[in-house]
């Protein structure tokens, strides 16, 4: 039996999400036109500061304005290196209004990376960061002259809606252009794939400069929905938010969910959940502990799950109770085509681990590379990841193409190291990797994060108790700091580079 999965009998996002012809309604002019139907509903919530739509349409208005006095014309890119906040969802709207597409970058950038992204970006304007090149930039909590005109401008359609940034494997910045263009009937539409219902309140609980927070939280503002975004993710600040606001949609990494559900039983027992529809949670590999204490805490259709790159060549999901008939899994595909291959590409069998490489839907093109080459072969890419599927089209992930370590020619994936330290209750965070060894050619070394001291023996026996023998780290090391980012990233290459001997 092949391992080809085609999208059938599924509900899809369809091609029309990634049309690029830009017919549909402007989405600067969509965003004007729900702030003069309700100027008072609230757009966007920081800690105690709302923008009502009036507010965020008058702002972005005369921000917009601002920036075309820089020379920022439709197409061009607009780099947004600003910290979560509102500041953040003025910016965006107002390079929308422009027809001009933001481009998101961490708000501690450090300059050196800063001027590698500007190198391939050519932004005309960078906002929040200063530039070392002589381009416009403007610091974060600038203000337009108030004198400028706050008033609709006229319809522009941004080429792409998006461009996120991506370092990957390679450490290289690359960024990723969403094909559609910057129309709100693109936007929004896979919302209902995701639970994003119109008038969502939705809880960002991760930095906005990637991909997955800044999407579903756009898709909301788009939609008549009001975005609360958080500065910084303390657990229990999550609970508090949830219950103040009514949110009905949360995005949270499994970092941060793992976090919440280790929050004291009289904290946990307090909060009121009610509100919330969605849980959604995507970016990382979920733990199974982590997984089932969520699905016992809420409703198990409530919690889902998304597998798909910023590339969104194909896309699944599953839903909590779907996830308890096929535990461990990250879904069937909603939109698109997943093949599993082997190192020549030839396609394997179900339960057989390879390459995952993707296809989208007929016709259809999510995406553009700036700074980078697709992994393509006869019409199918990769983002590099490796995984399985069942006998019933449901993919299991491995790991990375690229993290994955050989040791003694046994295949050993970081991920589900990770997965089993962090069921111990003293690891709060760990990252696996490979060190080079003279005689099996690498070995597993761990880093933890514990809460409380902890032996060598100890963790090793816990790995042994639930994986090979050959899978439990040789070594380990303790780390003072979180091991993933708030977006529930570990960059493992860095990680590796550190400990190896200068060349």
């Amino acid at each position: 039996m092949s391992a080809e999965l085609p999208n059938t009998a599924l509900p899809s996002y369809g091609a029309a999400a990634y049309d690029p012809s830009g017919d549909g309604t402007p989405v600067g002019v969509e965003l004007d036109r729900l702030a003069a139907d309700e100027p008072d509903a609230p757009a966007v919530t920081c800690n105690d500061v709302t923008l009502s739509r009036a507010e965020l349409a008058s702002r972005s208005n005369r921000l917009a304005r601002h920036l075309a006095g820089l020379g920022v014309r439709r197409g061009d890119m607009v780099t947004i290196g600003l910290p979560n906040g509102w500041e953040f969802y003025v910016a965006v709207v107002a390079a929308w209004k422009l027809g001009a597409v933001p481009q998101p970058v961490s708000a501690r950038l450090p300059a050196a990376e800063l001027a590698a992204l500007i190198e391939i970006a050519d932004p005309a304007v960078v906002l929040g960061l200063e530039t070392a090149d002589g381009r416009p930039w403007l610091p974060a909590g600038f203000e337009p002259d108030p004198a400028l005109d706050d008033g609709p401008l006229p319809p522009a359609v941004p080429p792409y809606w998006k461009a996120p940034t991506s370092g990957g494997s390679t450490g290289r910045p690359k960024i990723i252009l969403a094909a559609a263009a910057g129309t709100a009937e693109a936007i929004v539409a896979r919302a209902g794939a995701t639970r994003v219902d119109r008038g969502s309140v939705l809880l960002v609980t991760a930095p906005l400069y990637h991909n997955a927070p800044l999407t579903f939280s756009l898709m909301a503002l788009v939609d008549a929905g009001h975005v609360v975004v958080m500065e910084r993710f303390d657990p229990a600040d999550v609970l508090d938010r949830i219950s103040r606001h009514r949110a009905t949609w949360v995005y949270a990494v499994p970092t941060l969910m793992g976090r919440m559900l280790r929050l004291p039983a009289e904290v946990r027992a307090a909060a009121d959940l009610s509100s919330v529809r969605t849980l959604f949670h995507v970016g990382a590999p979920c733990p199974e502990h982590v997984k089932r204490g969520w699905l016992e805490w809420i409703e198990p259709y409530k919690v889902l799950e998304l597998y798909a790159g910023t590339e969104s060549i194909a896309v699944c999901t599953i839903d909590g109770e779907d996830w308890l008939r096929h535990p461990g899994s990250v879904g069937r595909p909603v939109s698109g085509e997943l093949l599993i291959a082997d190192e020549d590409f030839r396609p394997l069998p179900p339960g057989e681990v390879g390459e995952v490489w993707q296809r989208p839907p007929e016709g259809a093109r999510t995406y553009h590379y700036i700074g980078a080459t697709a992994r393509a072969r006869d019409g199918w890419e990769s983002i590099g990841d490796l995984g399985r599927v069942d006998e019933d089209g449901y993919l299991y992930l491995s790991d990375r193409r690229s993290d994955m370590i050989l040791v003694g020619g046994a295949n050993v994936y970081p991920a589900e190291v990770e997965a089993v330290l962090e069921s111990h209750p003293a690891v709060v965070s760990s990252a696996v990797i490979g060190l080079p060894d003279d005689d099996l050619g690498s070995v597993v070394h761990a880093i933890v994060q514990t809460t409380e001291p902890v032996d060598d023996q100890d963790l090793a026996a816990h790995v042994r108790g639930q994986l090979a023998g050959y899978k439990v780290p040789r070594g380990f090391e303790r780390s003072a700091t979180p091991l993933r980012d708030d977006a529930g990233k570990v960059r493992r290459t860095a990680l590796r580079a550190a400990r190896l001997p200068p060349r």
